[in-house]
């Protein structure tokens, strides 16, 4: 059988067992095609490069070549754009040196391909003299954004839109946007290279002006364009442009829909990121995806719904989505977030392929769960296992022994990675180190570790010492730390109060209220703390002092009934989570009003006896509430399970999985 030069290879593909490992795609090939026609072999070079199979393509051009055929202008872009796909630069090479030994290194499709071959395998300077090199008059649009799509694979946002700027200048040059001028008529693709540029750099108003571009030009209505549009916006901090985009955009792809989920679930608007996922669902023909789902974990994850997690893996079974590596990671992610952390095991475990992300997962999953000799003998498997720990699996293991006080094993650690991995500490890894330091009580350690940091100590390291002196009530320190952070952020109100909170431990009135004063003149305002419990699907939600919700005073009356039975069984307030310098009275009333006490208190008064009661709060849980919480759960005979800004706690009997170290 052979095929006239008009005949399709596909025929032919689709005869080809595509799971057979053992085939050689090039010599079924050769025994169906017309060997000593160059014309047949380009056809299966670019069936082959546009069906992806990338490593066959190149096998058919040096089959082809070892044949002595002359190769066309046609044979070199797939071929090229297979090297491309598989980040090959030698053989990327030897095919310029193939172009350039035929003539055809000047043409510029072929100079197209070579341009992002080299950007692809991260040779910018090399792309870049190809492309200064093709004559002004034949360079097209296909060059150009070949070289702006370069720069901005390579994380060199600038030097794409000089590019850009260069471009538009040539156009203008060659009569603008004109009928006759195709060869540097911009096109969508370019316009969504700019965009991704527009996104890395942080110029304010780039944008901006390149929507205003896109507008003018009349891509708005384009699909890629405005899904890239609402990346960029995103990237900018613009979240609330980003929304607009999308709802003005007419057409919407999957892409569309789960960009914006992304970025809702990504910036910490989980309720706003599930709204959109059920619009979705129910008014549009768009099929959610591996990376959907993905998203809609992670928004999950950060309101701790247990139940809808569930339900969303149902659906990953039933849409056998279980072998993603993506979405198993996201289910991990979302199962240690939801409290759930041998859920989360069980998922691991079951996973056929695990990437360095699925074990650093799990890892800070158990760590978050005060399960740090879990954590580190995980970790030890996973280099067992042959895969390589990155950058944020140190992040993972360090805050593993930061929330277990495993001093030696954190230090060992620091010191390990950089020596046998080759991962030099970031501030994120001291930041760990200083705080597992900090609550051991070894502040001088803490102290000397950030003045000898490779790296500027950033607002976690100093914020991690300035929290440790309040818990070991250490002014001198504090201030030292407190005037650095004063520095980073002036405008944070969290450093403040932790500062006060260290005055009104050692009773020192005076620096208290100037402290308070000067929030007050700069209009500082505290992070209102909230706390979450879901009961029957529903997740009610509690603020300090909250008289909002329709039982308050059903639950400030049990609050009463529970104090009681507190000090029957030893209760002293805490008075060190107060820092105004108030009567005794007032201070044990404002403690027994925070959000978590009343969350607790609602979820016991609706919840069947001996149930877990999960709590989820935004704050760091205070010291008073934690041995409140504790010994409710003696009193009441339940185990509660609290999740707050660091980590879980498990309370039951009247103990604390953390050993009350946190």
């Amino acid at each position: 059988m052979k095929l006239s030069k008009s005949s399709s290879v596909s025929s032919v593909v689709s005869n080809v067992d595509k799971h057979s490992t053992n085939t050689n795609l090039t010599t079924l090939f050769n025994k169906y095609v017309d060997k000593n026609n160059v014309f047949s072999w380009n056809s299966v070079i670019a069936d082959l490069a546009r069906g992806g199979d990338s490593v066959e393509a190149l096998r058919a051009f040096s089959s082809m070549r070892k044949l002595s055929l002359t190769p066309t202008r046609s044979t070199f872009p797939c071929a090229i754009k297979s090297c491309s796909a598989l980040h090959d630069l030698h053989s990327g090479k030897q095919a310029h040196q193939q172009a350039f030994i035929f003539g055809f290194h000047r043409d510029v499709f072929v100079s197209s391909a070579l341009i992002d071959m080299y950007s692809k395998c991260g040779e910018l300077s090399d792309a870049r003299k190809l492309f200064d090199e093709i004559p002004q008059r034949i360079r097209n649009i296909v060059s150009w954004t070949s070289m702006l799509t370069g720069y901005v694979q390579n994380d060199n946002a600038r030097e794409a839109l000089l590019l850009f700027k260069e471009f538009l200048l040539e156009e203008s040059e060659c009569g603008g946007a004109s009928e006759n001028s195709d060869n540097v008529f911009v096109d969508s693709v370019a316009i969504a290279s700019v965009l991704s540029a527009c996104s890395r750099v942080t110029v304010n108003g780039v944008t901006e002006g390149a929507h205003g571009f896109v507008i003018k030009r009349g891509f708005d209505s384009e699909v890629g364009v405005g899904n890239t549009l609402i990346d960029a916006y995103a990237r900018g901090g613009h979240v609330d442009v980003s929304r607009k985009v999308f709802d003005g955009m007419i057409e919407k792809d999957a892409v569309t829909w789960n960009s914006i989920i992304a970025i809702y679930a990504q910036n910490g608007l989980a309720a706003e990121a599930l709204d959109v996922f059920d619009q979705m669902v129910k008014s549009t023909d768009v099929k959610c995806n591996a990376v959907t789902l993905s998203a809609v974990l992670l928004a999950i994850a950060h309101l701790g719904v247990l139940r809808l997690g569930k339900c969303i893996h149902d659906q990953v079974i039933k849409m056998d989505l279980e072998e993603s590596v993506i979405v198993g990671t996201s289910i991990i992610d979302m199962y240690c977030k939801c409290g759930q952390v041998d859920l989360a095991r069980k998922a691991f475990n079951q996973m056929k392929e695990k990437n360095v992300r699925s074990w650093t997962a799990m890892i800070a999953g158990y760590g978050m769960h005060c399960r740090a000799r879990e954590a580190l003998d995980l970790f030890y498997k996973m280099i067992k296992a042959g895969v390589r720990p990155n950058y944020i699996t140190f992040v993972s293991v360090l805050s593993a022994c930061s929330h277990a006080g495993l001093v030696q094993e954190g230090w060992h650690w620091l010191n390990t990675m950089g020596r046998e991995f080759n991962i030099e500490p970031g501030v994120e890894h001291y930041g760990c180190m200083v705080d597992l330091l900090g609550r051991a009580g070894k502040l001088k350690e803490a102290y000397d570790l950030i003045e000898g940091m490779k790296v500027k100590p950033d607002f976690v390291v100093w914020g991690s010492l300035l929290g440790a002196c309040r818990i070991h009530k250490n002014v001198d320190l504090g201030e030292i730390a407190a005037k650095k952070l004063f520095e980073l952020e002036p405008n944070n109100c969290g450093y403040h109060v932790l500062l006060s909170n260290i005055y009104a431990n050692a009773g020192r009135w005076e620096d208290v209220e100037r402290t308070r004063t000067l929030m007050k003149n700069r209009r500082l305002a505290k992070t209102p703390g909230f706390s979450l419990v879901e009961l029957r699907g529903k997740v009610h939600a509690f603020l300090v002092g909250d008289k909002e919700h329709p039982q308050h005073e059903k639950i400030y009356e049990y609050l009463e009934e529970l104090n009681v039975k507190l000090q029957e069984v030893g209760y002293v307030t805490d008075m060190t989570s107060v820092i105004h310098d108030v009567d005794q009275e007032e201070k044990e009333m404002t403690l027994r009003i925070h959000s978590e006490k009343l969350a607790v208190a609602f979820a016991i008064m609706n919840s069947v006896p001996g149930s877990t009661i999960r709590i989820i709060k935004n704050l760091r849980v205070c010291g008073d509430c934690h041995t409140v919480i504790r010994l409710i759960s003696k009193v009441v005979d339940r185990e509660i399970v609290v999740r707050d800004s660091k980590r879980f706690h498990y309370f039951k009997d009247g103990l604390c999985s953390c050993g009350d170290y946190w």
